[in-house]
C-alpha cells in the first residue's frame, strides 16, 4: 500500500511540475532573489510595481516561527497581488514542520515554495539549517519531500485544522487572505510547486553531486548561488561553476537558475549568454533600485535573437526617484507601524546613490523616523537643489551678458 501511496504522490507532483507557473515565464526567467531583512513586503510591492520581475522570493522565514508565532509569520509572509508570481521561501531542517508550513503556505495563496538550502549565515548554518543541509543530503531529500506531501495533502482537502494548528495561527492566515486586495476565497486547492536555493558545496564545490541528489526529488527550479557556504559572500561569485552544473539537470523539467553579483541588466545579459542557465535572480543589485527590472524584455530578446544588448537611456529623474521613496516609506509605515520604521532606513540610503548631494542626503536617512520625516528632508533637499541651480543659471547669464554681479560661490 505504501509503495501505491508514493507512486500517487510522485505522479500528482510530476503533473504539476508540468502546469506549475515556472515553466509559464518567458525563459530566460529575471526575478528577484530573496534576501534576509531586505525584501520584505514594501520592498516587493514597490519593486513588482515600478520593476516587475518575473517571479519574487520572499525573506526566508523559520518553520518553528510560522507554526508557533503567528504574528511574526504573517508580517513575513504577507504579500500583495501586484506580486504575483510570488514564492514563500522557508527554512529549516524538521521534515514534520516542513509537512505542515507548506499547508500553511498553500493556505495564504502562494504561487511556489522554496526551501533554503543556501543561507551561509552562523546563526543558520550552525543549527543544521540553509546551506549546512549540503552535507546531509538525506536529510536534504527527507525535507523536500515532506513539503511537497504536504502541498499534496492540502490539495486533496486536508485543513489547518485537520493538523491541530494553533486557533490565532489560523485566524490569522483567514484574515490575512480577507484583507489582501483582488483575493478569492475560499482559496483554490492547487498543487503548487517546490523549489531549493542553493550553493556550490560547504567547504568546496561538490555542485555535480549535490545537484544530483536534488534532482531526485524532481523539483521545479534549482536557484545556485555561486559560492560555497565557506566563502559566505567573499570573494566573486563562480559562475564557471554555474556553467558547469548547467549540464546537469537537462534529461529533466528541473529548470536551473544562477545568482550572484549580478548588479545590473547588463550582468544578467552576460551570465545568461556565458553559462546557458534559465535564469537570473538578482539580489543586492536591486537595492534601492526597483526600475532595473523594466528593460527585462529587451535583455530576453537580444538573447533570444543572438544580439548584443543596447539598453536605452532609462534614468530616473530626481523627481520620480523621491516620489517612490515617499511611496516606499508611506507603505512600510503603513504595514508595520512607526515603531518600526527604523527598519526602512537601510531601503533609504540605497536610494541615495549617483546624484549631487547623495552622501548628505544618505546621512539624514540614518536619522529620519517616518515617513513624513523623509518627505520634509526631500523637500529641503529639493529646495536647496533649486535654490543652488537657480543661483548657478543667474551667474552663467550675467558672464555671457557681461554684467556684474554680486559672485556666489557654488
Amino acid at each position: 500500500m505504501e509503495r501505491r501511496w508514493f507512486g500517487r504522490v510522485r505522479g500528482a507532483m510530476l503533473c504539476a511540475i508540468a502546469m506549475n507557473f515556472w515553466s509559464t515565464i518567458q525563459k530566460p526567467i529575471v526575478g528577484l532573489a530573496p534576501m534576509d531583512g531586505v525584501t520584505d513586503a514594501p520592498f516587493r510591492f514597490i519593486t513588482a510595481k515600478h520593476g516587475k520581475p518575473d517571479v519574487t522570493l520572499t525573506e526566508f522565514v523559520n518553520i518553528q516561527s510560522a507554526l508557533h508565532s503567528p504574528q511574526t509569520l504573517l508580517k513575513d509572509l504577507t504579500y500583495s497581488e501586484i506580486e504575483r508570481p510570488i514564492v514563500a521561501q522557508i527554512y529549516g531542517k524538521t521534515p514534520e514542520l516542513f509537512y505542515q508550513v507548506a499547508h500553511v503556505v498553500c493556505e495564504l495563496g502562494f504561487d511556489g515554495l522554496d526551501i533554503n538550502m543556501g543561507c551561509p549565515a552562523k546563526k543558520v548554518a550552525a543549527t543544521g539549517c540553509g546551506a549546512a543541509l549540503i552535507r546531509t543530503p538525506v536529510l536534504a531529500r527527507e525535507i523536500v519531500r515532506a513539503a511537497q506531501r504536504g502541498i499534496e495533502d492540502w490539495h486533496d482537502g486536508q485543513t489547518l485544522s485537520d493538523l491541530n494548528l494553533r486557533a490565532d495561527l489560523i485566524e490569522g492566515i483567514e484574515q490575512t487572505n480577507l484583507a489582501r486586495e483582488g483575493w478569492k476565497t475560499p482559496p483554490e486547492r492547487r498543487r503548487i510547486p517546490v523549489s531549493v536555493k542553493t550553493r556550490l558545496g560547504y567547504d568546496r564545490v561538490i555542485v555535480e553531486d549535490w545537484l544530483g541528489v536534488l534532482l531526485e526529488e524532481r523539483l521545479a527550479a534549482i536557484s545556485l548561488h555561486g559560492r560555497t557556504l565557506e566563502q559566505g559572500y567573499r570573494g566573486a561569485a563562480d559562475w564557471n561553476a554555474i556553467a558547469r552544473a548547467v549540464e546537469i539537470p537537462r534529461p529533466t523539467d528541473t529548470l536551473l537558475i544562477g545568482n550572484g553579483d549580478v548588479q545590473n541588466l547588463d550582468d544578467v545579459f552576460r551570465r545568461i549568454r556565458q553559462t546557458g542557465v534559465d535564469g537570473v535572480l538578482v539580489g543586492r543589485g536591486a537595492q534601492g533600485d526597483p526600475w532595473m527590472f523594466q528593460s527585462k524584455d529587451m535583455v530576453k530578446q537580444a538573447l533570444r535573437c543572438g544580439e548584443d544588448l543596447f539598453l536605452p537611456d532609462c534614468s530616473i529623474s530626481m523627481a520620480e526617484r523621491f516620489a517612490v521613496v515617499v511611496e516606499h516609506s508611506e507603505h512600510f509605515e503603513r504595514l508595520f507601524g512607526r515603531s518600526r520604521f527604523m527598519a526602512m532606513r537601510k531601503h533609504l540610503t540605497w536610494y541615495c546613490r549617483n546624484f549631487r548631494g547623495a552622501a548628505e542626503m544618505r546621512a539624514k536617512m540614518t536619522r529620519v523616523n517616518s515617513a513624513d520625516e523623509v518627505r520634509q528632508r526631500l523637500q529641503e533637499f529639493a529646495r536647496a537643489t533649486f535654490d543652488v541651480a537657480a543661483m548657478a543659471a543667474r551667474q552663467i547669464a550675467n558672464q555671457q551678458s557681461g554684467g556684474i554681479e554680486e559672485h556666489v560661490s557654488l
